[in-house]
């Protein structure tokens, strides 16, 4: 059991790693494009824009925290 439990916690740390709300936005993104392909929309560009849009907000987010 240590193994399966070292394995979930590499990839846990692997796909989360700092910050979970980059995680959890882009699967969101990920969601949000597959969703739009399957009713026909050409949706290429939104996981750029999220990526984009989410490097942002976390450096916003980590230069305002060492302001501090």
């Amino acid at each position: 059991m240590n193994r399966v439990r070292t394995f979930a916690l590499f990839w846990y740390d692997f796909v989360v790693g700092d910050d979970w709300r980059i995680a959890v936005g882009v699967a969101l993104a990920l969601a949000a494009t597959a969703g739009l392909v399957h009713i026909g929309i050409n949706a290429w560009w939104l996981l750029p824009i999220t990526a984009v849009t989410l490097l942002g907000l976390s450096l916003h987010r980590a230069a305002h925290n060492t302001r501090r």
